[in-house]
């Protein structure tokens, strides 16, 4: 391994290092990491606080969904609940039908995450390998780039991945091609196999 990648988020940073722990205790050497802020996920959080107000006042799907989530009983249902309400706004966000100067676009995350891309791609020589350690939407931003997805499909993909699972590309100045997507041998337990 020749280099390593990590988004800025905590997660990202204490994954690569207890996967650079086990490579150091097994006697492999480790590249020293280099955080690339490109590699942080979409604003997810901030589409749902920004939108989701203006939003209950004009679609009545929504100022539902927001009231099952507000009463849910339990944390399970709650949960699934507002899955819903997340999908349907950030489906809202993808095809621009949001806009506020305080939050990244859909459009300007992707062209974000391409210029990781573009970065990791020119410090690697002919046959290096890479490890990068970012989030679901970054991989399948990463994807839609490898397969050109349209925008809708990426999201979905985003919402796939599986925690700690990992995507394999295929790349050469010319080629940028997926090779795998979503691996996880290593997470044997059933429960580990989470997503978001």
């Amino acid at each position: 391994l020749r280099h390593s990648y990590y988004g800025s988020a905590c997660r990202h940073l204490r994954t690569g290092d207890i996967v650079a722990e086990v490579y150091r205790e097994a006697g492999a050497s480790w590249p020293d990491p280099v955080t690339l802020p490109e590699l942080d996920e979409y604003p997810g959080i901030e589409v749902m606080r920004t939108f989701l107000p203006g939003l209950m006042e004009r679609h009545e799907d929504i100022r539902a969904l927001e009231a099952e989530f507000r009463q849910a009983g339990d944390q399970s249902a709650a949960f699934r609940i507002y899955d819903k309400l997340f999908q349907r706004i950030t489906r809202m966000w993808v095809d621009e039908e949001l806009d506020s100067a305080e939050v990244e676009s859909w459009r300007s995350f992707c062209e974000r995450v391409d210029r990781g891309i573009a970065t990791i791609r020119e410090g690697v020589h002919k046959n290096g390998r890479v490890a990068v350690f970012t989030s679901g939407g970054v991989i399948a931003a990463t994807v839609r780039r490898a397969l050109d997805l349209a925008p809708q499909r990426t999201l979905e993909m985003s919402w796939t991945s599986r925690n700690a699972s990992y995507t394999e590309f295929l790349f050469s100045r010319e080629r940028f091609s997926l090779s795998s997507f979503n691996n996880h041998p290593h997470l044997e337990d059933e429960e580990m196999l989470t997503y978001r």
